[in-house]
């Protein structure tokens, strides 16, 4: 069984940094797409960064460009995500995604828990 562990959340004040990690575990044949979705209180789940599989072509919300960086270390199965220049409406759980192969031809999406994030003074 794959597992997606998130770690790195907390609360930081408006300005402030946090860098999330997401490490996969367990039966991966190949890792495709990874990435980072959020979800506020009230709001659907949206898209905060992702990587294709050879992580060169990162993609993020608008509301997050320039202020945050994804990268991958497919030796280790880990997706981090460097969030700078917090702001309050980052506020958010940030949850881990990866679109993984647990065998050729097959794919499919897992999660993780989710890590809440908090930028407030």
């Amino acid at each position: 069984q794959v597992h997606l562990v998130e770690s790195g959340g907390g609360f930081v004040q408006p300005g402030g940094s946090l860098r999330l990690s997401c490490a996969a575990s367990g039966s991966i044949f190949s890792l495709n797409t990874m990435g980072w979705f959020r979800q506020a209180p009230g709001k659907q789940r949206e898209l905060v960064a992702h990587t294709t599989s050879g992580g060169g072509n990162p993609n993020y919300a608008d509301s997050v460009k320039g202020r945050f960086t994804i990268s991958r270390d497919n030796a280790e199965n880990t997706v981090y995500l460097q969030m700078n220049s917090l702001k309050p409406e980052d506020t958010a759980v940030y949850y881990c995604h990866a679109l993984i192969s647990v065998y050729s031809g097959s794919s499919r999406h897992f999660w993780g828990q989710g890590t809440q994030v908090t930028v407030s003074s």
